[in-house]
């Protein structure tokens, strides 16, 4: 890197999952990114407990920057990414996803047109989907500020604190950046141009399903207006609508091919339904930690 500060400093949070990080990597690699090599850098921030991606970055990307991550969650991961940084703008993305070559060079250009301090990019998914079972967060208009693919001012994102580290999944923290970034005057700006893949990946069991009801708990205790909008009747709507919409048709169109994930899924969203319908004040759930 020259001495001069970069324009964008890339975000990439990890843990344990060295063969999606090389090639998230690989789009990166000065030269594969239709942007000047100097105006960028890369930070990936490592959670790994058993192992890291210290000695892959050493030896294969030496270019990008390695740091020890807290093991507090996803959200703190990226906080602590996010301190490291030089760059005027903070960019970030997962180590699951693969960037466009001209990732950053849209976010500079659309920077270079207006004052928005906040800009979202498009996610698409590698193939058509061939399973219930498999999830990609796909974002073809925007208004999502998903965490895989977006760019704040770095100035923007300390002035708000950042993610809210009290959330240890990757779940709704990113919607909580969201809301407070609105509530403080900033929509996100859509880009369609500034685009990652996300390929599809598999669901299996309980977990997820667990893991988004405690964050929609910890979600509604820090914003309880939003029960208005995300409470009882909302999921039992959701599991219907998705039920008749994606889950019957994809019986048919998958041959089978994670129904019982589908049944796991709409399980899990009746008893948030249920939840949300015992408690009238949500909080932060005691049981809560990362995995």
């Amino acid at each position: 890197m020259d001495d001069a500060a970069p324009l964008f400093s890339v975000v990439i949070p990890t843990r344990h999952r060295d063969g999606p990080l090389a090639r998230c990597l690989d789009c990166l690699a000065p030269g594969r990114q239709n942007f000047p090599k100097q105006q960028y850098e890369v930070i990936v921030t490592d959670d790994g407990s058993m192992s890291t991606a210290r000695a892959l970055l050493s030896e294969a990307y030496p270019w990008a920057r390695w740091v020890a991550g807290p093991q507090r969650g996803p959200a703190a991961n990226r906080n602590n990414g996010a301190r490291q940084a030089a760059g005027e703008w903070l960019v970030f993305t997962d180590d699951d996803c693969l960037p466009d070559p001209g990732w950053l060079a849209a976010y500079r250009n659309r920077i270079e047109k207006g004052t928005s301090q906040l800009l979202e990019g498009r996610t698409y998914a590698d193939r058509p989907r061939r399973s219930l079972a498999e999830a990609a967060p796909i974002n073809d208009r925007g208004g999502n500020l998903w965490s895989c693919n977006f760019a704040i001012a770095r100035s923007l994102f300390e002035a708000v604190g950042g993610f809210d580290e009290r959330f240890p999944y990757a779940a709704m923290e990113d919607s909580d950046l969201r809301l407070r970034l609105e509530q403080a005057g900033h929509r996100p700006l859509f880009v369609p141009e500034a685009a990652v893949c996300h390929p599809w990946r598999t669901v299996r069991g309980w977990q997820s399903g667990e893991q988004h009801r405690h964050s929609i708990l910890i979600y509604l205790s820090l914003h309880p207006e939003e029960t208005a909008r995300i409470n009882a009747r909302y999921y039992l709507y959701a599991t219907t609508r998705n039920f008749w919409r994606f889950t019957l048709p994809g019986l048919f169109a998958h041959r089978g091919a994670g129904f019982t994930q589908a049944l796991i899924d709409h399980a899990a969203c009746l008893k948030m339904a249920w939840t949300l319908r015992k408690l009238s004040t949500p909080k932060i759930p005691a049981d809560h930690h990362v995995l």
